[in-house]
């Protein structure tokens, strides 16, 4: 999968050479692109915005340098044009899946006080946001979005660790533990022991359902119509 990102800080995404995302870049199993704005500034300074028209607090990213960075990209006829944006629709886990079934997806980053908003008409296929409150730019969100869709790009994790995972049915993953059996006195709960895959598969799927209805109330409304009945 192609992930090209616009942004005036491209040094921020060192962060994606590390762990799993690094290295499903190193397999080739996705690659990121990274595009500084600022050098499609046609200015002796570098300038990418200028004040508001109407007045008004804060900086705007102009169009024309915003164009021409999308502008040379390669293939982008064929991708999706996301930017994040607190205005946009809230990402959500299957907002997440639909996303990894595209091929290439571009993202745009904003600051200051956002874009202009006629390259945004222009060139935007979906605003995307990661939350109700407002960030200094777009660049954290944008490592969010390319972390939570990688990893439901084939090759990057196995299908196993997917599908138990946090909201793959709308419920809470189960609790996990590993070695020392005993820790602080505690004991790691003796089903877990027993080799009983069939007892053990009943209460994790208890423990997704107990735990979802403690910190998730209302996702539990989603799976009324699923064979598992809430506790």
């Amino acid at each position: 999968m192609q992930f090209d990102v616009l942004t005036l800080f491209p040094e921020m995404f060192s962060i994606l050479d590390e762990s799993i995302i690094g290295r499903a870049k190193k397999n080739k199993k996705i690659d990121i692109n990274i595009v500084n704005i600022r050098d499609f500034s046609k200015n002796k300074h570098n300038k990418v915005d200028d004040t508001p028209y109407g007045g008004g607090a804060g900086m705007v990213m102009m169009p024309d340098v915003v164009y021409r960075a999308y502008d040379s990209l390669e293939n982008k006829e064929n991708a999706k044009v996301i930017y994040m944006s607190p205005q946009g629709k809230k990402l959500n886990q299957e907002k997440v899946k639909e996303l990894s079934k595209e091929n290439h997806l571009i993202i745009l980053c904003g600051h200051y006080e956002g874009i202009d908003q006629r390259v945004l008409d222009k060139i935007v296929d979906e605003e995307i946001s990661i939350g109700d409150y407002v960030l200094t730019g777009g660049e954290l969100p944008a490592m969010v979005l390319i972390d939570s869709v990688s990893r439901y790009v084939e090759g990057v994790l196995n299908k196993e660790s997917i599908k138990e995972e946090s909201f793959s049915e709308n419920l809470l993953e189960y609790p996990q533990y590993t070695r020392p059996e005993v820790f602080e006195g505690e004991k790691v709960p003796e089903v877990l022991l027993s080799g009983n895959h069939k007892e053990i598969d009943k209460w994790r799927k208890e423990k997704s359902l107990e735990i979802t209805k403690k910190k998730r109330p209302d996702l539990l409304k989603e799976v009324q119509n699923s064979q598992i009945a809430p506790l």
